[in-house]
């Protein structure tokens, strides 16, 4: 009897040695469902991938360099022109215009050892060097400030303006006489309009 009892326990470590060896895939179905899924999945994945890196939308990179707003800001033209019409006085700006523009920044608080506006006492020794000294020292710039306090006014409009501050400040100056390109052009103007 331990001889048939040895051959079925034989039978059974063989049977179980058996199980012990297989894989999760029992019938000839699920092998072709498995290999079928092992190539269509990559597949699939290999597809979506590309579809993503080729389309035309993506998220930023991080930098904003190469956009096209940025480099047209770093290629602009380092200068500008702008042509003013000198033919017209009337067009350029009044001496107090350019004051409020340019020269209230240090003038009307006093700023750096500017003259302050309408100081009799700050601005007398500057009129009494007279209306040329002025606008030579506004022109080309003086102490702190820079030349035409850093404007960019034509010569016309910063006398203007000089004369408007020394004026404020006790002078009598008469207002300065209009270039002659501007006086030629006022000229033949107002001959055009009488006629």
């Amino acid at each position: 009897m331990s001889g048939t009892q040895d051959h079925a326990n034989a039978q059974d470590t063989h049977a179980d040695g058996h199980d012990a060896h297989e894989g999760p895939i029992k019938t000839p179905k699920q092998l072709i469902v498995a290999v079928f899924f092992a190539f269509v999945i990559p597949i699939v994945v290999i597809v979506m991938l590309a579809n993503y890196v080729s389309s035309e939308v993506k998220p930023a990179a991080g930098s904003t360099g190469l956009e096209e707003q940025a480099v047209a800001a770093r290629i602009q033209p380092v200068g500008a022109i702008e042509l003013k019409d000198l033919s017209n006085p009337a067009a350029m700006k009044s001496g107090e215009q350019v004051f409020q523009a340019q020269c209230a920044a240090c003038h009307a608080a006093g700023v750096a050892g500017a003259p302050k506006l309408g100081d009799h006492d700050a601005w007398g020794p500057r009129v009494k060097a007279g209306f040329d000294t002025l606008v030579h020292s506004a022109l080309k710039g003086k102490g702190n400030m820079g030349p035409q306090g850093g404007g960019d006014f034509t010569d016309f409009e910063i006398s203007r303006a000089v004369v408007y501050m020394a004026n404020q400040g006790g002078a009598k100056f008469d207002e300065p006489k209009a270039p002659a390109g501007a006086a030629s052009g006022a000229e033949s103007g107002a001959s055009a309009a009488s006629q």
